[in-house]
């Protein structure tokens, strides 16, 4: 076992490497996400809400219907509605019904979404500069193929 593992939890050994991979996975994760949250958290939104900013952004003026953010989103959120109704509350993001389906609601990103997006992927990006100094684009190769094989198909 790793040291770090092994302070971080305080448990000396373990007896199958399974639970230790997986252990150190969900910590690994964690400290990620945790960063994250704590950029996303200083520009007044939730990681949630930068994600679907992002979905939005990558759709450009076509926009996305509740359940095609849904599908894109890295986290299953429960309440898709209720993310962008604070979204919209906030400015970064406006709906509108579809001209094809009048039952369907479209979200777009606004000027103030794609400039808080603007303002917060420098703190982002020095996040990912330190996991690039950590962890080299081989081992990044490395890491995405055993995560897909751990979720994937």
């Amino acid at each position: 076992m790793g040291e770090a593992l092994k302070k971080r939890i305080l448990q000396d050994r373990f007896d199958d490497p399974v639970v230790e991979a997986i252990l150190n996975l969900m910590v690994a994760a964690d400290h990620i996400r945790t960063k994250v949250d704590e950029i996303c958290t200083r520009f007044g939104i939730t990681h949630a809400q930068y994600n679907v900013l992002r979905i939005l952004r990558g759709a450009g003026q076509q926009g996305r219907s509740r359940c095609e953010i849904a599908q894109r989103m890295l986290d299953r959120a429960p309440d898709v509605t209720r993310l962008v109704d604070r979204l919209e509350a906030q400015g970064f993001a406006e709906r509108d019904r579809s001209q094809k389906d009048r039952r369907l609601s479209i979200t777009r990103i606004t000027p103030g979404g794609l400039h808080l997006l603007t303002a917060i992927e420098p703190e982002l990006a020095a996040l990912h500069d330190l996991f690039r100094d950590r962890v080299n684009a081989r081992d990044c190769a490395e890491i995405s193929r055993l995560c897909e094989a751990i979720y994937g198909p």
